[in-house]
């Protein structure tokens, strides 16, 4: 049996030419704080950045095609967050309902699928 202490990061792509564009989407859009990449990974393109409990990598890679895969994030206030992607020009797509718990999905610039939930209270 494995014993897993926690999830450490998720790393998405993105085209080569756009990463200098998802660094602005993820910290001023998201607001996501930058993290510490090491210098080992100098030679390639990419940011890091930390979230509460986990971190996200974002790396580069051509023709990555789009699926389903995605990343949630728990939100406090899911009503808040919608009008701020809203505001933002991202397009939310209405998920199927899970019981208690409210949820949308919506795409980064890049493809990139991620869904933001709340849990009933």
């Amino acid at each position: 049996m494995l014993n897993y202490k926690r999830l450490d990061h998720v790393y998405i792509s993105v085209p080569p030419d756009k990463v200098h564009d998802a660094d602005l989407f993820y910290t001023r859009v998201m607001g996501f704080v930058p993290t510490y990449r090491p210098s080992v990974f100098n030679s390639s393109k990419g940011y890091w950045y930390q979230l509460p409990g986990v971190e996200l990598h974002i790396g580069t890679e051509d023709g990555t095609p789009l699926s389903k895969q995605h990343f949630a994030m728990e939100v406090n206030d899911i009503k808040a967050a919608r009008e701020h992607l809203i505001a933002n020009g991202v397009q939310i797509c209405e998920e199927v309902a899970i019981p208690g718990r409210e949820r949308f999905t919506f795409k980064d610039p890049f493809g990139n699928r991620i869904e933001f939930l709340e849990y009933d209270r």
